[in-house]
Protein backbone atom coordinates (compact mmCIF):
# COMPACT_ATOMS: atom_id res chain seq x y z
CA UNK A 1 0.00 0.00 0.00
CA UNK A 2 1.41 3.39 -0.98
CA UNK A 3 0.80 5.72 1.96
CA UNK A 4 1.78 8.75 -0.13
CA UNK A 5 -1.09 8.35 -2.60
CA UNK A 6 -3.63 10.28 -0.53
CA UNK A 7 -1.24 13.23 -0.43
CA UNK A 8 -1.04 13.69 -4.19
CA UNK A 9 -4.01 13.45 -6.56
CA UNK A 10 -3.57 11.21 -9.64
CA UNK A 11 -3.79 14.28 -11.87
CA UNK A 12 -0.49 15.60 -10.47
CA UNK A 13 2.29 15.07 -13.01
CA UNK A 14 5.36 12.96 -12.03
CA UNK A 15 7.68 15.97 -12.00
CA UNK A 16 5.30 17.87 -9.76
CA UNK A 17 5.01 14.84 -7.49
CA UNK A 18 8.82 14.72 -7.11
CA UNK A 19 8.92 18.39 -6.21
CA UNK A 20 6.17 17.92 -3.64
CA UNK A 21 7.99 14.91 -2.13
CA UNK A 22 11.18 16.95 -1.82
CA UNK A 23 9.31 19.71 -0.02
CA UNK A 24 7.68 17.17 2.30
CA UNK A 25 11.04 15.58 3.13
CA UNK A 26 12.54 18.98 3.89
CA UNK A 27 9.66 19.76 6.18
CA UNK A 28 9.98 16.47 8.05
CA UNK A 29 13.72 16.89 8.49
CA UNK A 30 13.04 20.17 10.24
CA UNK A 31 10.89 18.53 12.90
CA UNK A 32 13.85 17.74 15.12
CA UNK A 33 15.25 21.25 15.04
CA UNK A 34 12.41 23.60 15.70
CA UNK A 35 9.37 23.80 13.51
CA UNK A 36 5.62 23.27 13.45
CA UNK A 37 5.76 20.57 16.15
CA UNK A 38 7.32 22.98 18.64
CA UNK A 39 10.58 21.12 19.15
CA UNK A 40 13.48 23.17 20.56
CA UNK A 41 15.86 24.53 17.92
CA UNK A 42 18.88 22.97 19.59
CA UNK A 43 19.66 20.00 21.81
CA UNK A 44 22.11 20.82 24.60
CA UNK A 45 23.63 18.71 27.33
CA UNK A 46 22.68 19.72 30.87
CA UNK A 47 25.28 21.80 32.73
CA UNK A 48 27.81 19.63 34.54
CA UNK A 49 27.29 16.54 32.37
CA UNK A 50 30.93 16.49 31.32
CA UNK A 51 32.25 13.63 33.42
CA UNK A 52 34.05 15.90 35.88
CA UNK A 53 34.67 14.61 39.41
CA UNK A 54 34.35 16.52 42.64
CA UNK A 55 37.16 16.54 45.19
CA UNK A 56 37.18 13.66 47.66
CA UNK A 57 39.63 15.51 49.93
CA UNK A 58 37.35 18.53 50.24
CA UNK A 59 34.30 16.34 50.76
CA UNK A 60 35.95 14.40 53.57
CA UNK A 61 37.19 17.43 55.48
CA UNK A 62 34.54 20.03 54.72
CA UNK A 63 31.26 18.38 53.62
CA UNK A 64 31.00 15.15 55.63
CA UNK A 65 31.12 17.08 58.96
CA UNK A 66 28.09 19.10 57.82
CA UNK A 67 26.12 15.90 57.21
CA UNK A 68 27.11 14.51 60.62
CA UNK A 69 26.51 17.71 62.61
CA UNK A 70 23.50 18.49 64.76
CA UNK A 71 22.53 21.73 63.06
CA UNK A 72 20.40 24.28 64.88
CA UNK A 73 17.08 24.94 63.16
CA UNK A 74 17.17 28.31 61.36
CA UNK A 75 13.76 29.29 62.77
CA UNK A 76 15.26 29.87 66.22
CA UNK A 77 13.53 26.89 67.82
CA UNK A 78 15.38 24.54 70.14
CA UNK A 79 15.38 21.52 67.85
CA UNK A 80 18.28 20.40 65.69
CA UNK A 81 18.59 18.63 62.35
CA UNK A 82 21.17 15.99 61.48
CA UNK A 83 21.30 14.95 57.83
CA UNK A 84 22.81 11.53 58.58
CA UNK A 85 20.20 10.63 61.21
CA UNK A 86 17.68 7.83 60.98
CA UNK A 87 14.57 8.87 59.10
CA UNK A 88 16.54 11.41 57.07
CA UNK A 89 19.57 10.32 55.05
CA UNK A 90 20.91 7.47 57.19
CA UNK A 91 22.26 4.69 54.99
CA UNK A 92 20.01 1.98 56.46
CA UNK A 93 16.95 3.67 57.99
CA UNK A 94 16.79 6.93 56.08
CA UNK A 95 13.83 7.88 53.94
CA UNK A 96 15.41 10.96 52.38
CA UNK A 97 15.65 10.08 48.72
CA UNK A 98 18.84 9.38 46.80
CA UNK A 99 21.34 10.76 49.32
CA UNK A 100 22.53 8.04 51.69
CA UNK A 101 25.05 8.67 54.46
CA UNK A 102 26.89 6.35 56.83
CA UNK A 103 27.09 8.52 59.91
CA UNK A 104 30.46 8.89 61.61
CA UNK A 105 32.39 7.36 58.71
CA UNK A 106 36.11 7.15 59.48
CA UNK A 107 38.37 9.70 57.79
CA UNK A 108 40.77 8.22 55.26
CA UNK A 109 44.50 8.77 54.78
CA UNK A 110 44.77 10.31 51.33
CA UNK A 111 48.12 8.61 50.75
CA UNK A 112 46.32 5.26 50.47
CA UNK A 113 45.61 3.81 47.05
CA UNK A 114 42.40 4.83 45.30
CA UNK A 115 41.16 1.22 45.45
CA UNK A 116 41.52 1.12 49.24
CA UNK A 117 39.69 4.44 49.74
CA UNK A 118 36.90 3.46 47.35
CA UNK A 119 36.06 0.47 49.57
CA UNK A 120 35.36 2.65 52.64
CA UNK A 121 32.23 4.17 54.14
CA UNK A 122 33.67 7.66 53.69
CA UNK A 123 33.94 7.07 49.96
CA UNK A 124 30.42 5.63 49.80
CA UNK A 125 29.17 8.84 51.39
CA UNK A 126 31.20 10.92 48.93
CA UNK A 127 29.86 8.94 45.99
CA UNK A 128 26.27 9.31 47.16
CA UNK A 129 26.63 13.05 47.77
CA UNK A 130 28.27 13.61 44.39
CA UNK A 131 25.32 11.76 42.83
CA UNK A 132 22.95 14.56 43.84
CA UNK A 133 25.07 17.28 42.27
CA UNK A 134 25.86 18.63 38.83
CA UNK A 135 29.62 19.21 39.09
CA UNK A 136 30.37 22.81 38.31
CA UNK A 137 26.74 23.91 38.75
CA UNK A 138 25.67 24.28 42.37
CA UNK A 139 22.47 26.16 41.59
CA UNK A 140 21.02 23.13 39.78
CA UNK A 141 22.26 20.60 42.35
CA UNK A 142 19.86 19.02 44.82
CA UNK A 143 22.54 18.83 47.52
CA UNK A 144 22.69 22.62 47.50
CA UNK A 145 19.07 23.48 46.65
CA UNK A 146 17.13 21.20 49.00
CA UNK A 147 18.43 22.40 52.39
CA UNK A 148 17.77 25.96 51.18
CA UNK A 149 14.31 25.13 49.75
CA UNK A 150 15.38 26.71 46.46
CA UNK A 151 12.38 25.95 44.23
CA UNK A 152 12.33 22.36 45.44
CA UNK A 153 10.65 20.50 48.29
CA UNK A 154 12.73 18.98 51.09
CA UNK A 155 11.31 16.51 53.58
CA UNK A 156 13.70 17.83 56.22
CA UNK A 157 12.53 21.39 55.71
CA UNK A 158 14.75 24.46 55.75
CA UNK A 159 18.25 23.61 57.00
CA UNK A 160 20.21 26.75 56.05
CA UNK A 161 18.62 30.16 56.55
CA UNK A 162 20.30 31.57 53.45
CA UNK A 163 23.04 30.97 50.92
CA UNK A 164 25.38 32.98 53.14
CA UNK A 165 25.27 30.24 55.78
CA UNK A 166 28.88 28.97 56.15
CA UNK A 167 27.81 25.38 55.53
CA UNK A 168 25.86 26.32 52.41
CA UNK A 169 28.91 28.20 51.19
CA UNK A 170 31.08 25.09 51.61
CA UNK A 171 28.62 22.96 49.67
CA UNK A 172 28.46 25.54 46.89
CA UNK A 173 32.24 25.80 46.75
CA UNK A 174 32.68 22.01 46.60
CA UNK A 175 30.22 21.61 43.74
CA UNK A 176 31.53 24.65 41.87
CA UNK A 177 35.15 23.47 41.82
CA UNK A 178 35.43 20.03 40.20
CA UNK A 179 38.79 18.46 39.47
CA UNK A 180 40.32 19.45 36.12
CA UNK A 181 38.80 17.66 33.13
CA UNK A 182 40.25 14.16 32.81
CA UNK A 183 41.47 13.95 36.42
CA UNK A 184 39.86 11.84 39.10
CA UNK A 185 38.39 12.71 42.49
CA UNK A 186 41.80 12.29 44.16
CA UNK A 187 43.53 14.87 41.97
CA UNK A 188 46.07 16.88 43.98
CA UNK A 189 45.02 19.89 41.87
CA UNK A 190 42.01 20.12 44.19
CA UNK A 191 44.29 20.79 47.15
CA UNK A 192 44.10 24.45 46.13
CA UNK A 193 40.63 24.33 47.69
CA UNK A 194 42.39 24.60 51.08
CA UNK A 195 44.44 27.39 52.65
CA UNK A 196 47.27 26.50 52.82
CA UNK A 197 46.94 24.06 49.91
CA UNK A 198 47.10 20.98 52.13
CA UNK A 199 44.00 18.97 53.08
CA UNK A 200 45.67 17.86 56.32
CA UNK A 201 46.43 21.34 57.69
CA UNK A 202 44.51 23.76 55.49
CA UNK A 203 41.15 25.36 56.17
CA UNK A 204 38.20 24.90 53.84
CA UNK A 205 37.96 27.65 51.23
CA UNK A 206 34.50 28.98 50.42
CA UNK A 207 35.26 31.65 47.83
CA UNK A 208 37.09 31.42 44.47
Amino acid sequence: MNLLLPLFPPSLRPAARLAALAALAAGLSACGGGGPLGNPPDITNPPGATGEKLSFAYYQKCIQPILDAALAAPDGSNHTNTCASGGCHDNTTGTGGALRVVGGAAAQDLSQSADVIRATDMYRNFYSAQGVTLPGNADDSRLFDKPLLKNVLHGGGLIFASESDPNAQKIRYWISNPAPQGQDEFSTASYSMFTPADPATGTCNTTP
